[in-house]
C-alpha cells in the first residue's frame, strides 16, 4: 500500500510548500484540501492549478485523494452541510462539491471525499436529513458520472452518518456506482466499531483511506500515530493481507502548529512498525 499525508494540517503554509514537505518526508501522496487556505474550486484559477500540477510533478509526489469534507471557506468544516435546513445556504454546499468534483477532474485526481450529510438540525428529523441528503447526493453523483471522479461520502461521529451500518443503508438509497467510501479508520473507533473487522466489509467500496490514532476514551481527536490506542497494525495488517495498493492518509489536522515535525513523526512511526 502507499501513505499520504493529508495538507489540512498544513493551513499555516502555502499549498506547493506543503507538497514539497510531505514529498521531503518521504510520503507516497498527498491529499490535496479544497477549502481555503489552499485550493478553493470555486475560485481555483488555471494557473494555480497548474503550479500544484507542477510541484507534484517536481517532487515525484501524487494526489491521494481531495478534501472536500472541510468548508472554511463559507463558514467551518460541516457547515454549510447537505442538509441545512435553509435551503440556499444548502445549495452553497451542493454547488461547493459539483465545483469541487470539476477541479479533481482537472488534476486527475480519482476521488474526493465529503461530509456524511452533517448534523442532523435540532428541528429536523433524521428521515428529513436521510432525505435530504440523498437529493443533493444525486445531484453530486451526476456530476460525479460525467467528469470521471468518486465521491467518497466519510462517516464521522456526531453526523448523519457515524457507522458502517448507517452507511451501507445509505449505499442501497442511493442508485450510482460513484458514490463510494472514505474509510476512516478512527472514526469508526469512536463509535464503538473495530477498523480491522471492518475492513472485510467494507473494502468493495472504499477505494481510500484515512488514518489516525484515537485516545482510549475513544472521543473524537486526531491523535500522532502510536500515541492512542487504536490497534494500527491490526488495521494495516488486514489491508495487506487484502492486496490492497491504494492510498492510506494520515490526517492529522490539529497539528497545524507542529505540521512538518508531525508530518516526518507519523512516517517514523510506519518505517519503525514496517509499513513504509
Amino acid at each position: 500500500m502507499q501513505f499520504g499525508f493529508s495538507t489540512n494540517a498544513f493551513r499555516e503554509y502555502e499549498l506547493t510548500d506543503a507538497i514539497e514537505e510531505l514529498a521531503d518526508a518521504g510520503y507516497d501522496g498527498v491529499e490535496i484540501l479544497l477549502d481555503e487556505p489552499h485550493l478553493y474550486p470555486p475560485t481555483a484559477t488555471e494557473d494555480e492549478i497548474g503550479a500544484v500540477q507542477d510541484t507534484l510533478e517536481s517532487n515525484d509526489i501524487a494526489i491521494s485523494n481531495g478534501n472536500a469534507f472541510m468548508l472554511t471557506a463559507i463558514e467551518d468544516f460541516h457547515h454549510p452541510s447537505f442538509i441545512e435546513p435553509d435551503a440556499d445556504y444548502r445549495r452553497e454546499r451542493v454547488d461547493y462539491t459539483l465545483a469541487a468534483l470539476e477541479t479533481a477532474a482537472k488534476l486527475n485526481i480519482p476521488h474526493i471525499s465529503i461530509e456524511p450529510g452533517g448534523p442532523i438540525p435540532e428541528e429536523k428529523s433524521r428521515e428529513w436529513a436521510m432525505d435530504t441528503f440523498i437529493n443533493g447526493l444525486e445531484e453530486v453523483a451526476a456530476r460525479a458520472e460525467d467528469v470521471g471522479v468518486d465521491v467518497l461520502v466519510e462517516p464521522e461521529p456526531d453526523l448523519l452518518i457515524e457507522t458502517s451500518e448507517e452507511f451501507l443503508d445509505l449505499l442501497e438509497r442511493v442508485d450510482s456506482d460513484r458514490i463510494r467510501c472514505n474509510f476512516d479508520a478512527g472514526h469508526f473507533y469512536c463509535v464503538g466499531e473495530d477498523p480491522a473487522a471492518l475492513v472485510a466489509d467494507l473494502h468493495e467500496y472504499t477505494p481510500h483511506y484515512h488514518l489516525e490514532d484515537i485516545p482510549a476514551d475513544r472521543t473524537h481527536e486526531h491523535t500522532q500515530l502510536g500515541d492512542g490506542t487504536m490497534d494500527i497494525d491490526g488495521f494495516l495488517g488486514e489491508l495487506e493481507d487484502r492486496g490492497y495498493d491504494g492510498f492510506v492518509t494520515i490526517e492529522l489536522y490539529p497539528y497545524e502548529e507542529t505540521a512538518v515535525e508531525t508530518a516526518r513523526d507519523a512516517m517514523a512511526y510506519l518505517e519503525e512498525h514496517g509499513w513504509a
